[in-house]
């Protein structure tokens, strides 16, 4: 492989890691391509070498590279003989996958079994009433319930996988959820 085909395959794999990383909903574009440019390197980089290989400010890659070491991607690594901050991409993916699940999904899926719960108790102290509006209250009731349901079997398994355990999709798929009656209307 020439020079230059090997350049042309760096920058690929950097704008395609970089486009990936944009759809993720944990890291932006720049933070996915400052990744990759630093996955590639059999060295730790300064910021002005990230800066010129990305064709990005230096103060643009100072501010990004941050999130990317709270996410445990990138370490900073001291080079002998430099005062320079230099960068090393992170090459313990378990570590990283767990912190991702932990901190991003986790986080997402406990938020739907509070809003569920918290739903199910506000319909649950309304006033009984009609007989339209106890059905319309059970059908709200098991449909949070199939939803929280879900939701804390996702969030068991997202524990089962940080401890290093199979996590078993049955529990996932055996959850029935409510169908929408067709409704009369008058």
């Amino acid at each position: 492989m020439t020079d230059s085909k090997l350049d042309r395959a760096r920058e690929v794999f950097v704008d395609d890691l970089g486009t990936a990383s944009a759809t993720s909903g944990v890291l932006s574009q720049l933070q996915g391509r400052i990744f990759a440019a630093l996955y590639l390197e059999d060295h730790p980089l300064s910021l002005d070498e990230i800066a010129e290989t990305l064709q990005q400010s230096k103060s643009n890659i100072s501010v990004n590279i941050r999130g990317l070491v709270e996410w445990h991607l990138v370490r900073r690594v001291a080079v002998r003989g430099s005062r320079k901050d230099h960068y090393q991409a992170a090459d313990d993916f378990w570590r990283v996958m767990k912190e991702i699940m932990e901190r991003r999904f986790r986080w997402n899926i406990r938020q739907v079994i509070a809003a569920c719960e918290e739903t199910g108790r506000a319909a649950k102290s309304g006033k009984t009433g009609s007989r339209a509006a106890d059905r319309e209250r059970a059908f709200l009731q098991r449909r949070l319930e199939a939803l929280r349901a879900f939701a804390s079997a996702v969030d068991a398994g997202i524990e089962a996988f940080g401890r290093g355990e199979a996590i078993a999709p049955t529990s996932l798929q055996k959850i029935q959820v409510v169908p929408i009656e067709t409704r009369r209307t008058r």
